[in-house]
């Protein structure tokens, strides 16, 4: 296969050739979009404009929703763009970019949904301890780490995803995503970047046990707790939590 390394463009995997369901894509996703952007704007234009909602819960939503407009930004226009104009291309700065900012977000978005978790085990385990805890500045640290850590992280993968020899330009997925890319390779260089999914995969599952420790022992306090009526209420503290955890 010929060396591709130099290549200015990727051919990205098509979801039809009929132009009709062409079109039909480019409607359908471009509703999910729109209806993706309109949920998430509401969300921050409402903690935003409701004094009542300046809370660590309601910040670390407003930055949940930021994270979810890049990541649902960052693959689904160009995918709108190429069915409407039938057209298969991605420039191979705009493929670096999409595995940039898909890990960057991804990554952040972990990040935040630990510190959610945190938030509401201090909340309903620690309550006296929580304003001392989950001060404003503590917050911003949190959200910060994790948008630093989430930077970091896409570094890495990014950088040793395209440190590698490409024989071929044609990508069997309709965005570029790394296993797709690593396929590509005409070295061992890959096999570095694999190492590094591997142990993303491991981080991404010691986040999602941490979660469901942490839950489990916040649902043990509740259920600890001698009032109906404050069980409930501290269950409701929970919901925007565990209902992002759960779509996500």
């Amino acid at each position: 296969m010929p060396n591709l390394t130099s290549t200015s463009e990727f051919l990205l995997q098509e979801f039809s050739e009929v132009r009709e369901l062409q079109i039909l894509h480019f409607f359908v996703f471009l509703a999910v979009y729109v209806t993706a952007l309109t949920g998430n704007l509401l969300v921050i234009i409402a903690v935003v404009l409701d004094h009542h909602l300046h809370t660590p819960m309601y910040f670390f939503l407003v930055n949940l929703a930021v994270l979810d407009l890049g990541s649902v930004s960052v693959m689904v226009p160009k995918a709108i763009v190429n069915s409407l104009l039938n057209s298969r291309s991605i420039s191979y700065s705009g493929c670096v970019a999409q595995v940039f900012f898909y890990f960057l977000l991804e990554g952040s978005d972990f990040a935040i949904l630990t510190v959610m978790a945190h938030d509401r085990y201090v909340a309903i385990c620690n309550p006296l301890q929580y304003e001392r805890v989950m001060h404003k500045g503590a917050c911003f640290q949190m959200a910060a780490s994790s948008w630093i850590a989430g930077t970091l992280y896409a570094i890495l993968h990014t950088s040793c995803t395209f440190a590698i020899t490409f024989c071929s330009n044609m990508i069997n997925q309709f965005f570029c995503e790394v296993p797709q890319l690593l396929k590509l390779s005409c070295s061992d260089l890959y096999l570095i970047e694999v190492g590094l999914l591997i142990l993303s995969s491991t981080i991404v599952g010691g986040c999602f046990i941490f979660i469901s420790i942490t839950y489990m022992k916040i649902f043990t306090a509740v259920l600890r707790m001698p009032s109906v009526q404050g069980q409930k209420k501290a269950f409701s503290t929970c919901i925007p939590h565990l209902t992002v955890v759960s779509l996500f």
